[in-house]
């Protein structure tokens, strides 16, 4: 690991005036010179490996003790501070009552021991979890722009078929960020140009010609809450994820479906596919064709072909998209037979 300065801020203000000052950054790698750290799950071990460099960390675990730090439940939806850490939230019995598919998606990210530490803004912002980004004698044009994509002709089973492109095929590797998608949420943020509200649908960015470039944060921005709107399919709504080993691995393909149901007819159904795609992945045209439908195996299934339809698989990871298809399928027939 590389030397690296270190300080402590006790507000959302004083985080972002710390990452601010003037750091020249490191022009080897393309990532901001200071960074934000609260539970440290990911950047931590990407600092020992490496990948990541930053000349400053900016501590931002003292601004828990501010709204940052807090879940507020009201009959119109649910605010998490970016700063509620996974086990905390994922207990909540608001969030399991009101709101599985998020408790859900929590429990089933990693161990026990992770989830008491990691945060929900830095759950958010994970880094891909490719075999090529995380070894640095490979080419990565995550790592180093313009250097490759070693994953394109290499070992691609883990890696994503849709929003790819010529210069990445890596796969967002979280499990939050598909309930957040599928229900619409928001994010708010406090950066050195003030403080702003962007829909979640809009925070991470397919890699297109710059996969470095992953989320629409500006340097030193911090996301400080995630507000989740009430609607009437929330607690009809469920996360299936499929996975090498059952306890603690990533998706193969996952899930987030809610479902508006009359009878057994669609209202409106919400679908987010995760370990298939670059970026937590909205499905809407197969939303879009289950609406005014009864749901039953024969309409989830067209409803998942045209989920994949525009799938683009490479050598190793091809079967994602029959795996992705059914559990599609599955996740929103569970789904119906919840109780509203």
């Amino acid at each position: 690991m590389r030397p690296f300065l270190y300080e402590r801020a006790d507000s959302p203000e004083r985080a972002v005036q710390a990452a601010a000052s003037g750091l020249s950054g490191n022009p080897a790698h393309v990532q901001a010179a200071s960074q934000f750290i609260a539970g440290g799950t990911n950047l931590s071990d990407l600092m020992k490996i490496d990948v990541m460099r930053p000349e400053k960390l900016v501590d931002i675990n003292p601004v828990g003790g501010t709204p940052a730090g807090r879940i507020e439940v009201s009959d119109t939806g649910i605010r998490f501070g970016a700063l509620v850490r996974m086990a905390q939230a994922e207990e909540h019995p608001a969030v399991k009552e009101r709101y599985p598919v998020i408790a859900q998606t929590l429990k089933l990210a990693a161990t026990q021991q992770l989830r008491n530490m990691a945060s929900l803004g830095g759950n958010l912002l994970q880094r891909t979890r490719c075999e090529y980004f995380r070894e640095v004698s490979w080419p990565c044009n995550k790592r180093v722009p313009g250097s490759g994509c070693s994953a394109l002709e290499g070992i691609n089973r883990q890696h994503a078929v849709l929003g790819s492109s010529r210069n990445c095929i890596a796969t967002y590797p979280g499990d939050f960020a598909q309930a957040l998608i599928a229900l619409d949420a928001m994010v708010e943020t406090m950066g050195p140009g003030g403080v702003r509200r962007l829909r979640f649908a809009d925070l991470h960015r397919p890699p297109g010609d710059t996969p470095h470039v992953e989320t629409a944060l500006e340097a030193a921005e911090l996301i400080t809450a995630i507000t989740v709107p009430a609607g009437p399919w929330t607690r009809r709504s469920l996360y299936l994820k499929i996975r090498d080993r059952e306890s603690y691995a990533f998706a193969l393909a996952s899930a987030a479906v809610a479902l508006d149901m009359e009878g057994d007819r669609v209202r409106e159904a919400r679908i987010a596919l995760g370990g298939v795609a670059t970026v937590p992945w909205r499905a809407r045209e197969a939303e879009e064709a289950l609406r005014g439908k009864p749901l039953d195996e024969k309409t989830a299934m067209a409803a998942a072909e045209v989920a994949l339809a525009q799938a683009a698989p490479r050598e190793h990871n091809a079967f994602k998209v029959p795996l992705a298809k059914q559990t599609i399928v599955r996740a929103l027939l569970d789904a119906k037979r919840m109780e509203a």
